[in-house]
């Protein structure tokens, strides 16, 4: 795979408006004449960036929140080969794939280089969020663990299946990021030891280990208040442009005009808000009715427009930072987990957090299934506009009650970029229908 073999390497650190995350970093040495791997993280942080659009795309217009409107792009609102053409890949899955794969060699070389234990810590982290993102997305990947690929191993190639990437990378990485983080870098951009937490409960409840993701979920719930995070008062806040990083976001990747765009096409918070000719009003009626459905709902008007089909939830336009964690999130997450383990009470003592803030009454569910329903539909209504609802349907196997139609599984993960399979001569394979 022609990613495998880009060594990337960053030395020059860029002021910016942001933090120290907000740089760009050139390409200018091999990983063999470096005594400071700091650049080389900051890479790996820097190209979670051109993942966020993407993501953000797949999570919404996929499911039943956002429409396309001009062809090819209403792919995303069927369920065919149609996908994998060429302006969606060029546009969504090349750049989420590449870009995925140079941060994973990135932190391959701190991984493997570094004698600073935390930034190694930080490491494994950014490339247990980088293959989790990769199998949610794509199933099966290619696995690459080192910081200087042989060009001639083709098992590099081999794509393996998503559950051995869980195993084998994800979760140790996120568990070795647990051991060697703390949370003094919360607040700034980095990785810290509750983020991880936080993505390793994520990643238990994407493979349905409920068990599992209870204890991180619950550690993070509990221990949130002394890493600093904090549910706000106020849901708008969590999303103005000038409060990014705010109390409640546990792991955030950074956007700013400040820093180079890796990703030369609308940015997420211009598709919702109709800002591409491709949808011009993008808002699914659907996602109209769920709020009709909540009377009072707080979190309404900052998430959708229906006089104008539009999604206003990120007014920070290119300031704006991708969420990847925080912790309504979490919370939900854990309530879902607690339900699933046959703790309903505590599940709704959890769902009700959200539910308060929202101006909404304490939940009615009282049976484990109708719980399980009432938090999906919570999910939906905080969550909306930030890249999850897709992946939510996948896991809850709920696709086709919720998108009305019955879906063909292979059509719940997405093409892999035609040019990956031709730079291999086909040792990487396409997904199934596609």
């Amino acid at each position: 795979m022609k990613n495998l073999y880009i060594i990337l390497v960053s030395l020059l650190l860029v002021s910016s408006c942001s933090s120290d995350l907000d740089q760009t970093p050139p390409l200018e040495a091999g990983s063999a004449s470096l005594t400071d791997f700091r650049g080389v993280l900051n890479a790996a942080y820097f190209y979670q960036q051109a993942t966020t659009t993407p993501l953000a795309i797949m999570g919404d217009f996929r499911a039943d929140n956002m429409l396309m409107a001009e062809e090819p792009y209403p792919s995303f609102d069927r369920f065919d080969s149609d996908l994998a053409g060429g302006d969606l890949v060029g546009q969504f899955f090349g750049p989420y794939y590449t870009n995925l794969y140079k941060a994973i060699l990135s932190a391959n070389n701190v991984i493997d280089n570094s004698t600073d234990a935390t930034e190694v810590a930080e490491a494994q982290f950014l490339r247990g969020l980088s293959y989790f993102k990769l199998v949610k997305v794509f199933g099966d990947v290619t696995v690459n663990l080192s910081p200087t690929p042989s060009v001639d191993d083709l098992s590099l190639l081999t794509r393996q299946s998503a559950t051995s990437v869980y195993n084998e990378v994800i979760i140790p990485d996120l568990q070795g990021a647990i051991a060697g983080l703390d949370n003094s870098g919360q607040g700034s951009g980095r990785a810290t030891q509750i983020a991880a937490q936080g993505m390793l409960g994520k990643v238990y409840m994407q493979i349905g280990d409920f068990t599992s993701a209870q204890s991180q979920l619950a550690a993070v719930v509990n221990g949130a208040d002394g890493a600093g995070i904090t549910l706000l008062p106020n849901f708008a806040d969590i999303f103005a442009a000038d409060t990014d990083l705010n109390s409640e976001i546990i792991f955030a990747t950074q956007q700013s005009s400040s820093i180079d765009d890796l990703y030369g096409f609308t940015l997420f918070p211009g598709w919702f808000a109709g800002g591409d000719t491709k949808s011009l009003m993008p808002l699914d009626q659907d996602l109209v009715d769920a709020f009709d459905d909540s009377p009072g709902d707080l979190r309404r008007d900052l998430t959708i427009d229906a006089a104008t089909m539009t999604g206003p939830k990120w007014g920070g336009g290119l300031e704006q930072d991708f969420i990847e964690l925080r912790l309504g999130d979490v919370i939900l997450l854990y309530a879902e987990a607690l339900n699933e383990t046959g703790n309903s009470t505590g599940a709704l003592a959890e769902l009700d957090k959200i539910r308060t803030r929202a101006g909404l009454a304490n939940s009615t569910a009282a049976s484990q299934s109708e719980v399980r329903s009432a938090i999906a539909d919570e999910r939906r209504l905080e969550l909306a506009l930030e890249g999850q609802r897709w992946f939510d349907l996948v896991r809850t196997g709920t696709v086709d009650e919720e998108m009305g139609v019955p879906v063909n599984s292979q059509y719940h993960i997405f093409p892999i970029p035609q040019s990956e399979i031709n730079a291999t001569n086909g040792v990487i394979t396409q997904n199934a229908g596609y």
